[in-house]
């Protein structure tokens, strides 16, 4: 028998015996057998990019955190060395996890990894101006939470520009 699209694991066909209604539209978080919006966005390929990249990002962010707090801990180097050197060694964590999950690259490694060093520098550099511009002109001196901003401050940039130039391969 040809399973229809309605047909759950146990074959029953929630449009017989008058199923199709709110019930089964709770079960697929959905109005009228309509998808949800939730639905929908998981379904469009640059948000489940999307998704991962920031996921990715947040590994990256644990990198960085920790990398940037023994560095505070152990040397006197000042702010914006210690956020670079994080966010350099959570970049390089980003890049081999982005290639191989969040956009499944098999292109030229190398170059790919230099196009995304860049785009991170660059990123870099964004997150050093938010740093200085929170320090300097808004007067913020908890180191942490202004590397936390200093930090989200270049993700969309870095999303964007790694999925349209550095993995460009696979869209």
């Amino acid at each position: 028998m040809p399973r229809s699209p309605w047909m759950g694991g146990s074959g029953h066909d929630p449009r017989k015996n008058g199923c199709r209604g709110a019930d089964h539209a709770m079960k697929q978080g959905s109005v009228a057998g309509q998808p949800g919006i939730v639905t929908r966005l998981a379904q469009r390929r640059g948000v489940r990019q999307f998704v991962k990249f920031g996921i990715v990002g947040a590994s990256g962010l644990i990198v960085n955190l920790i990398v940037f707090t023994v560095l505070q801990k152990t040397t006197t180097l000042p702010f914006w060395l210690l956020f670079s050197i994080g966010f350099m060694v959570g970049g390089v964590s980003n890049y081999f996890l982005n290639r191989v999950w969040t956009f499944r690259s098999e292109g030229h490694a190398a170059k790919e990894g230099a196009q995304f060093l860049l785009v991170s520098f660059a990123a870099l550099l964004v997150g050093n101006l938010t740093g200085w511009f929170l320090k300097s002109v808004l007067g913020v001196h908890h180191d942490h939470t202004v590397w936390f901003l200093s930090t989200l401050s270049g993700m969309l940039l870095n999303f964007f520009v790694n999925k349209y130039w550095t993995f460009r391969s696979v869209l």
